[in-house]
Protein backbone atom coordinates (compact mmCIF):
# COMPACT_ATOMS: atom_id res chain seq x y z
CA UNK A 1 0.00 0.00 0.00
CA UNK A 2 1.49 3.36 -1.45
CA UNK A 3 1.42 6.50 1.08
CA UNK A 4 -1.34 7.79 -1.03
CA UNK A 5 -3.31 5.14 -0.23
CA UNK A 6 -2.45 5.42 3.48
CA UNK A 7 -3.67 8.72 3.22
CA UNK A 8 -6.90 8.13 1.96
CA UNK A 9 -7.80 5.56 4.51
CA UNK A 10 -6.91 7.74 7.64
CA UNK A 11 -8.48 10.72 6.48
CA UNK A 12 -11.57 9.37 5.55
CA UNK A 13 -11.64 6.95 8.58
CA UNK A 14 -11.01 10.35 10.69
CA UNK A 15 -14.36 11.93 9.11
CA UNK A 16 -16.46 8.62 9.51
CA UNK A 17 -15.30 8.89 13.14
CA UNK A 18 -16.06 12.34 13.40
CA UNK A 19 -19.74 11.95 11.64
CA UNK A 20 -20.39 9.38 14.42
CA UNK A 21 -18.80 11.05 17.05
CA UNK A 22 -21.81 13.87 15.79
CA UNK A 23 -24.47 11.24 15.16
CA UNK A 24 -23.71 9.91 19.08
CA UNK A 25 -24.37 13.51 20.21
CA UNK A 26 -27.31 14.12 18.51
CA UNK A 27 -29.44 10.96 19.19
CA UNK A 28 -30.84 10.06 22.06
CA UNK A 29 -34.34 9.70 24.18
CA UNK A 30 -34.31 13.53 23.27
CA UNK A 31 -33.29 14.39 19.70
CA UNK A 32 -31.02 17.14 19.16
CA UNK A 33 -30.69 18.76 15.80
CA UNK A 34 -26.98 18.65 14.00
CA UNK A 35 -26.90 22.23 13.96
CA UNK A 36 -27.62 23.10 17.20
CA UNK A 37 -25.19 19.72 18.17
CA UNK A 38 -22.36 21.81 16.58
CA UNK A 39 -22.93 25.45 17.28
CA UNK A 40 -22.56 23.43 21.47
CA UNK A 41 -19.48 21.89 20.42
CA UNK A 42 -17.92 25.02 19.31
CA UNK A 43 -19.32 26.41 21.77
CA UNK A 44 -21.71 29.32 20.59
CA UNK A 45 -25.55 29.84 22.43
CA UNK A 46 -28.70 27.88 20.88
CA UNK A 47 -31.98 28.44 21.61
CA UNK A 48 -33.03 25.55 23.92
CA UNK A 49 -30.95 25.66 26.58
CA UNK A 50 -32.04 22.34 28.13
CA UNK A 51 -30.73 20.74 24.76
CA UNK A 52 -27.15 22.46 25.53
CA UNK A 53 -27.21 21.27 29.40
CA UNK A 54 -27.95 18.12 27.86
CA UNK A 55 -24.88 18.18 25.53
CA UNK A 56 -22.48 19.67 27.79
CA UNK A 57 -23.10 17.89 30.95
CA UNK A 58 -24.14 14.23 29.36
CA UNK A 59 -23.78 13.62 25.92
CA UNK A 60 -20.25 14.87 25.05
CA UNK A 61 -18.66 13.32 28.14
CA UNK A 62 -19.42 10.42 26.87
CA UNK A 63 -19.33 10.29 23.62
CA UNK A 64 -15.42 11.06 24.72
CA UNK A 65 -15.76 7.93 27.21
CA UNK A 66 -16.86 6.16 23.95
CA UNK A 67 -14.07 7.56 21.92
CA UNK A 68 -11.54 6.82 24.52
CA UNK A 69 -12.71 3.27 25.61
CA UNK A 70 -12.68 1.76 21.91
CA UNK A 71 -9.26 3.21 20.88
CA UNK A 72 -7.68 1.78 24.15
CA UNK A 73 -9.14 -1.78 23.36
CA UNK A 74 -8.67 -2.15 20.19
CA UNK A 75 -4.90 -0.71 20.37
CA UNK A 76 -4.58 -3.24 23.42
CA UNK A 77 -5.86 -5.61 21.39
CA UNK A 78 -3.51 -5.90 18.52
CA UNK A 79 -0.96 -5.51 20.62
CA UNK A 80 -1.55 -8.65 22.54
CA UNK A 81 -2.59 -10.61 19.27
CA UNK A 82 1.16 -9.79 17.93
CA UNK A 83 2.81 -10.24 21.38
CA UNK A 84 1.41 -13.60 21.47
CA UNK A 85 0.84 -14.12 17.84
CA UNK A 86 -2.72 -15.64 18.80
CA UNK A 87 -5.62 -14.39 17.09
CA UNK A 88 -7.79 -15.56 19.36
CA UNK A 89 -6.05 -13.28 22.21
CA UNK A 90 -7.64 -9.56 23.85
CA UNK A 91 -6.69 -6.64 26.05
CA UNK A 92 -8.47 -8.57 28.69
CA UNK A 93 -6.15 -12.04 28.12
CA UNK A 94 -3.41 -11.26 30.56
CA UNK A 95 -6.02 -11.30 33.50
CA UNK A 96 -6.68 -7.41 34.00
CA UNK A 97 -10.88 -7.82 33.73
CA UNK A 98 -11.07 -10.57 36.15
CA UNK A 99 -8.37 -8.73 38.84
CA UNK A 100 -10.99 -5.80 38.47
CA UNK A 101 -14.07 -7.84 38.48
CA UNK A 102 -12.34 -9.30 41.76
CA UNK A 103 -12.20 -6.26 43.03
CA UNK A 104 -15.55 -4.95 42.53
CA UNK A 105 -17.09 -7.98 44.10
CA UNK A 106 -15.07 -7.69 47.01
CA UNK A 107 -16.31 -4.09 47.58
CA UNK A 108 -19.99 -4.58 46.94
CA UNK A 109 -20.44 -8.29 47.69
CA UNK A 110 -17.39 -9.46 49.89
CA UNK A 111 -17.98 -7.57 52.98
CA UNK A 112 -21.57 -9.20 53.71
CA UNK A 113 -20.46 -12.51 52.44
CA UNK A 114 -16.68 -12.36 54.36
CA UNK A 115 -17.26 -10.11 57.45
CA UNK A 116 -21.38 -9.96 58.07
CA UNK A 117 -21.78 -6.45 57.84
CA UNK A 118 -23.72 -4.76 54.85
CA UNK A 119 -21.62 -3.73 51.72
CA UNK A 120 -19.20 -0.35 51.87
CA UNK A 121 -21.27 2.66 50.05
CA UNK A 122 -21.94 2.24 46.22
CA UNK A 123 -20.08 5.03 45.00
CA UNK A 124 -18.22 5.54 41.67
CA UNK A 125 -15.17 6.09 43.61
CA UNK A 126 -15.10 3.04 45.48
CA UNK A 127 -15.72 1.07 41.99
CA UNK A 128 -13.13 2.65 40.42
CA UNK A 129 -10.62 2.50 43.16
CA UNK A 130 -11.07 -1.47 43.62
CA UNK A 131 -11.81 -2.33 40.06
CA UNK A 132 -8.01 -0.07 39.37
CA UNK A 133 -6.13 -2.29 42.64
CA UNK A 134 -7.54 -5.50 41.09
CA UNK A 135 -6.49 -5.05 38.01
CA UNK A 136 -2.82 -3.47 39.63
CA UNK A 137 -2.37 -6.39 41.43
CA UNK A 138 -2.54 -8.93 38.70
CA UNK A 139 -0.97 -6.58 36.75
CA UNK A 140 2.21 -6.87 39.12
CA UNK A 141 1.81 -10.92 38.91
CA UNK A 142 1.82 -10.91 35.39
CA UNK A 143 5.03 -8.65 35.13
CA UNK A 144 7.01 -10.78 37.72
CA UNK A 145 6.25 -13.88 35.23
CA UNK A 146 7.27 -12.31 32.43
CA UNK A 147 11.02 -11.92 33.58
CA UNK A 148 10.87 -14.92 34.95
CA UNK A 149 9.50 -17.09 32.09
CA UNK A 150 11.37 -16.93 28.40
CA UNK A 151 8.28 -18.57 26.73
CA UNK A 152 5.86 -15.79 25.61
CA UNK A 153 2.85 -18.04 25.30
CA UNK A 154 4.00 -19.35 29.21
CA UNK A 155 2.70 -15.74 30.10
CA UNK A 156 -0.56 -15.58 28.08
CA UNK A 157 -1.14 -19.60 29.93
CA UNK A 158 -0.01 -17.87 33.44
CA UNK A 159 -2.91 -14.93 32.83
CA UNK A 160 -5.43 -17.24 32.10
CA UNK A 161 -5.14 -19.13 35.31
CA UNK A 162 -5.24 -15.67 37.22
CA UNK A 163 -8.57 -15.40 34.96
CA UNK A 164 -9.91 -18.79 35.98
CA UNK A 165 -8.68 -17.73 40.07
CA UNK A 166 -10.13 -14.45 40.21
CA UNK A 167 -13.82 -15.79 38.38
CA UNK A 168 -14.10 -18.38 40.72
CA UNK A 169 -13.95 -16.41 43.70
CA UNK A 170 -16.04 -14.26 42.30
CA UNK A 171 -18.53 -16.87 41.81
CA UNK A 172 -18.12 -18.03 45.03
CA UNK A 173 -18.62 -14.41 46.42
CA UNK A 174 -22.05 -14.52 43.97
CA UNK A 175 -23.53 -17.58 45.38
CA UNK A 176 -23.93 -16.46 49.11
CA UNK A 177 -24.08 -12.73 48.22
CA UNK A 178 -28.17 -10.85 48.74
CA UNK A 179 -29.65 -10.52 45.41
CA UNK A 180 -29.39 -6.74 45.88
CA UNK A 181 -25.79 -6.78 46.10
CA UNK A 182 -25.42 -9.52 43.50
CA UNK A 183 -27.70 -7.05 40.99
CA UNK A 184 -25.24 -3.94 41.84
CA UNK A 185 -22.03 -5.87 40.61
CA UNK A 186 -24.33 -7.89 37.85
CA UNK A 187 -25.09 -3.84 36.71
CA UNK A 188 -21.75 -3.09 37.02
CA UNK A 189 -20.82 -5.91 34.85
CA UNK A 190 -22.87 -4.91 31.81
CA UNK A 191 -20.40 -1.82 30.99
CA UNK A 192 -21.34 1.61 31.23
CA UNK A 193 -19.99 4.64 29.31
CA UNK A 194 -22.15 7.24 30.95
CA UNK A 195 -22.05 9.22 34.52
CA UNK A 196 -18.04 9.53 34.54
CA UNK A 197 -17.40 13.58 36.08
CA UNK A 198 -14.83 15.49 34.22
CA UNK A 199 -12.05 14.71 36.93
CA UNK A 200 -12.77 10.62 36.14
CA UNK A 201 -12.86 11.58 32.71
CA UNK A 202 -9.45 13.62 32.94
CA UNK A 203 -7.89 10.81 34.76
CA UNK A 204 -8.83 8.24 31.94
CA UNK A 205 -7.54 10.20 29.31
CA UNK A 206 -3.92 10.43 30.84
CA UNK A 207 -4.20 6.95 31.56
CA UNK A 208 -4.78 6.56 27.73
CA UNK A 209 -2.53 8.93 26.64
CA UNK A 210 0.58 7.24 28.85
CA UNK A 211 -0.44 3.83 27.49
CA UNK A 212 -0.18 4.63 23.85
CA UNK A 213 2.62 6.83 24.13
CA UNK A 214 4.32 3.40 25.57
CA UNK A 215 2.60 1.18 22.45
CA UNK A 216 4.23 3.92 20.24
CA UNK A 217 7.83 2.92 21.75
CA UNK A 218 6.96 -0.81 20.55
CA UNK A 219 6.11 -0.28 17.70
CA UNK A 220 8.93 -1.33 15.50
CA UNK A 221 9.64 -4.66 17.91
CA UNK A 222 6.19 -5.44 17.18
CA UNK A 223 6.89 -5.55 13.60
CA UNK A 224 9.66 -7.92 14.03
CA UNK A 225 7.71 -10.32 16.66
CA UNK A 226 6.07 -11.38 13.44
CA UNK A 227 8.17 -12.77 11.79
CA UNK A 228 9.41 -14.79 15.47
CA UNK A 229 11.12 -14.40 18.29
CA UNK A 230 14.50 -15.51 16.77
CA UNK A 231 14.31 -13.03 14.01
CA UNK A 232 13.15 -10.01 16.42
CA UNK A 233 16.55 -11.54 18.40
CA UNK A 234 18.78 -11.20 15.73
CA UNK A 235 17.77 -7.46 14.93
CA UNK A 236 18.54 -6.55 18.29
CA UNK A 237 15.46 -6.78 19.88
CA UNK A 238 15.27 -7.10 23.48
CA UNK A 239 12.69 -9.58 24.34
CA UNK A 240 12.14 -9.12 27.88
CA UNK A 241 12.21 -5.13 28.01
CA UNK A 242 9.93 -5.26 24.84
CA UNK A 243 7.77 -7.78 26.30
CA UNK A 244 7.61 -5.49 29.38
CA UNK A 245 6.70 -2.77 27.71
CA UNK A 246 4.15 -4.26 25.75
CA UNK A 247 2.68 -6.07 28.87
CA UNK A 248 2.67 -2.47 30.91
CA UNK A 249 1.19 -0.85 28.70
CA UNK A 250 -1.86 -3.24 27.70
CA UNK A 251 -2.31 -3.00 31.54
CA UNK A 252 -2.58 0.74 31.64
CA UNK A 253 -4.94 0.80 28.93
CA UNK A 254 -7.05 -2.10 29.64
CA UNK A 255 -6.88 -1.70 33.37
CA UNK A 256 -8.13 1.93 33.92
CA UNK A 257 -10.76 1.71 30.92
CA UNK A 258 -12.27 -1.61 33.01
CA UNK A 259 -11.75 0.43 36.28
CA UNK A 260 -13.75 3.31 34.68
CA UNK A 261 -16.22 2.07 32.14
CA UNK A 262 -16.60 -1.68 33.39
CA UNK A 263 -15.25 -4.71 31.53
CA UNK A 264 -16.39 -3.97 27.72
CA UNK A 265 -16.28 -7.21 25.24
CA UNK A 266 -15.40 -7.68 21.77
CA UNK A 267 -14.00 -4.31 20.72
CA UNK A 268 -10.24 -5.30 21.65
CA UNK A 269 -11.01 -8.61 19.98
CA UNK A 270 -12.48 -8.00 16.56
CA UNK A 271 -11.36 -4.50 15.95
CA UNK A 272 -7.39 -5.73 15.00
CA UNK A 273 -8.80 -8.33 12.27
CA UNK A 274 -11.45 -5.92 11.09
CA UNK A 275 -8.30 -3.59 10.53
CA UNK A 276 -6.39 -6.16 8.63
CA UNK A 277 -8.96 -7.60 6.26
CA UNK A 278 -9.61 -3.89 5.50
CA UNK A 279 -6.32 -2.84 5.32
CA UNK A 280 -3.81 -5.73 3.93
CA UNK A 281 -0.71 -4.58 5.69
CA UNK A 282 1.63 -6.02 8.81
CA UNK A 283 3.45 -3.00 9.55
CA UNK A 284 2.23 -1.73 13.04
CA UNK A 285 2.73 2.11 11.94
CA UNK A 286 -0.21 1.66 9.98
CA UNK A 287 -2.14 -0.46 11.56
CA UNK A 288 -2.17 1.40 15.37
CA UNK A 289 -3.38 4.27 13.66
CA UNK A 290 -6.19 2.78 11.93
CA UNK A 291 -7.36 0.14 14.91
CA UNK A 292 -7.31 3.00 16.84
CA UNK A 293 -9.56 4.91 14.90
CA UNK A 294 -11.78 2.21 14.12
CA UNK A 295 -12.16 1.16 17.76
CA UNK A 296 -13.40 4.46 18.54
CA UNK A 297 -15.78 4.42 15.83
CA UNK A 298 -17.18 0.99 16.74
CA UNK A 299 -17.58 1.92 20.16
CA UNK A 300 -19.73 5.40 19.10
CA UNK A 301 -21.94 3.40 16.58
CA UNK A 302 -22.43 0.89 19.44
CA UNK A 303 -22.96 3.53 22.18
CA UNK A 304 -25.46 5.46 19.70
CA UNK A 305 -27.50 1.84 19.26
CA UNK A 306 -27.90 0.95 23.01
CA UNK A 307 -29.20 4.52 23.36
CA UNK A 308 -32.05 3.14 21.56
CA UNK A 309 -32.76 7.05 20.01
CA UNK A 310 -36.15 8.06 20.85
CA UNK A 311 -36.64 5.66 23.38
CA UNK A 312 -36.00 6.13 27.57
CA UNK A 313 -34.37 2.80 27.45
CA UNK A 314 -31.03 1.83 27.72
CA UNK A 315 -29.44 -1.50 26.70
CA UNK A 316 -26.37 -2.78 28.62
CA UNK A 317 -23.10 -1.71 26.21
CA UNK A 318 -21.30 -4.87 26.89
CA UNK A 319 -24.29 -6.54 25.27
CA UNK A 320 -24.95 -4.58 21.91
CA UNK A 321 -20.84 -4.52 21.06
CA UNK A 322 -20.89 -8.32 21.05
CA UNK A 323 -24.63 -8.88 19.68
CA UNK A 324 -23.78 -6.45 16.21
CA UNK A 325 -20.69 -6.80 16.57
CA UNK A 326 -19.65 -10.16 15.84
CA UNK A 327 -22.18 -11.22 13.01
CA UNK A 328 -19.93 -8.35 11.33
CA UNK A 329 -16.69 -10.19 12.21
CA UNK A 330 -17.99 -13.73 11.33
CA UNK A 331 -19.54 -12.42 7.97
CA UNK A 332 -16.25 -10.51 6.84
CA UNK A 333 -13.90 -13.50 7.80
CA UNK A 334 -16.43 -15.86 6.05
CA UNK A 335 -16.23 -13.54 3.30
CA UNK A 336 -12.05 -13.66 2.88
CA UNK A 337 -12.21 -16.75 3.97
CA UNK A 338 -9.21 -16.63 5.28
CA UNK A 339 -8.03 -14.48 8.16
CA UNK A 340 -5.20 -11.99 7.89
CA UNK A 341 -2.45 -12.15 10.82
Amino acid sequence: MNLRNKLIYFLLGGLILLLFFLINISLGSVSISFSETLKSLLGQPIENQSNAYIIKNYRFPKALTSILTGSGLAVSGLMMQTLFRNPLAGPYVLGLSSGASLGVALVIMGSGVLFGFSSLVFSSWNIIIAASLGSFLVMLAVISASFRMKNTMGILIIGIMFAALTGAIVNILSYFSPSEELQKYVFWSFGSLGNLSAQELSILFLCWTIGLILCLFSLKSLNALLLGENYAKSMGIQLKKNRFLVIISTCILAGSITAFAGPIAFVGLAVPHLIRLIIPTSNHLVLMPAVLIAGATLMLICDTIAQLPGSELTLPINAVTSIFGAPIVIWLILRKRKLVF
